[in-house]
């Protein structure tokens, strides 16, 4: 009887994360029975990560399982998984746009969408928000090329640029891109803002915490304090939003914000959410500028806001800059988020069998035959 279970899997880094893809149908069915098989993966419970793949830290333990779509607008459906580093957590309920950079290349590699010649639509369904997010992949000959001169800050070197589209950002979680039904509320004495727009965030200007806004990530981890005020806002800004109580999950996130020093639109340190972002998240650089794009926010006193229908975010953080483009419609009730543009890229690093112990979970390829 095998003491390990042989498992398909490809492992990539998408934009500033990296983690293994996964086919649903090479995974369990039941729900509980796949977390327990990613865990084992990844090597979730310790420090370190020893004893599987994840790389110790959140953003090297993230996880994407890919299947065909059903969707009539959809040709992948894409589920993102955010496992702990040192608990047995494996949580569903955020996005990440920086791993969903790799779903598109990972589908047509896998022959789930037929490669056009130059370039590829992907058109994904994600179904931890329910959302769409159209890919563009350069697919010169009718093959993924990971190759080109685009840089992103947060990784080194260059690589083929993939367009991201999100669509139908406003309301990811919550159903409402205000989800207190307001623009500022008061938590713990500090004002903040409550968005809701590709990932539900609780953005407070920095210098309110006292804070400049530009520290680096290890100041802004090694200040207990900080974290323990971060997370006293946080909490208590989830029963606002209508997300219950925040314990254990990594929703709502969180941004300290405060202006740009670099000619950018605003600078932010991105909570991921019990440690600072060592870059930014793709979701939560959308939520940052749907803020930006609404009179009223927090950022108001931050930014100079751009006009018209199309604008152009800059978000400073610690490893440089993430730029979006908004698409904008100004509407009686205000202004609504149609589309959030930006380009990261993405490499294959390798592709093979992960084994996790037969006790966990006990299945062969010829089973499915």
């Amino acid at each position: 009887m095998p003491t390990q279970t042989a498992i398909p899997c490809t492992m990539m880094r998408g934009g500033t994360s990296r983690g293994p893809y996964f086919l649903a149908s090479d995974l369990p069915e039941d729900r509980s029975t796949q977390d327990r098989v990613i865990l084992a993966a990844m090597g979730s419970g310790n420090a370190l990560q020893i004893n599987g793949i994840g790389g110790g830290s959140s953003l090297t333990s993230k996880v994407a399982v890919v299947s065909k779509s059903q969707h009539p607008d959809a040709d992948v459906d894409f589920l993102f998984a955010q496992v702990s580093v040192e608990e047995s957590i494996v949580d569903t309920s955020p996005s990440c746009g920086n791993i969903l950079s790799g779903v598109g290349p990972f589908a047509i590699e896998k022959g789930l969408v037929s490669a056009s010649v130059g370039e590829t639509l992907v058109r994904i369904r994600n179904l931890n928000t329910n959302s769409l997010v159209e890919a563009v992949i350069k697919t010169p000959n009718g093959t993924v090329d990971y190759d080109g001169d685009v840089s992103i800050d947060g990784v080194e070197g260059t690589a083929a640029p993939i367009l991201l589209n999100f669509l139908n950002v406003a309301g990811s979680k919550t159903g409402q891109l205000l989800p207190t039904g307001k623009l500022r509320d008061r938590i713990d004495g500090i004002e903040v803002s409550c968005i809701d727009a590709a990932v539900p965030m609780v953005l407070i200007p920095a210098s309110s915490l006292g804070k400049r806004g530009d520290e680096s990530k290890a100041q802004l981890d090694e200040d207990v304090e900080l974290l323990r005020r971060i997370e006293a806002i946080r909490q208590e800004a989830s029963w606002k939003m209508g997300l219950g109580d925040a314990t254990g999950k990594v929703i709502p996130k969180v941004a300290l914000l405060s202006k740009p020093r670099h000619g950018g639109t605003i600078t932010s340190r991105y909570f991921v959410p019990h440690s600072c972002h060592g870059a930014h998240a793709v979701t939560g650089a959308i939520c940052v500028a749907s803020a930006i794009a609404l009179p009223g926010s927090v950022t108001d006193e931050l930014v100079i806001r751009p006009e018209g229908k199309q604008q152009t975010i800059q978000i400073e953080h610690p490893s440089g800059r993430i730029d979006l483009a908004l698409e904008i419609d100004y509407t009686a009730t205000g202004p609504q988020i149609q589309r959030a543009g930006l380009i990261r890229t993405a490499r294959k690093l390798f592709q093979g069998d992960l084994y996790v112990p037969s006790q966990i979970w006990s299945y062969s390829r010829s089973q499915a035959s």
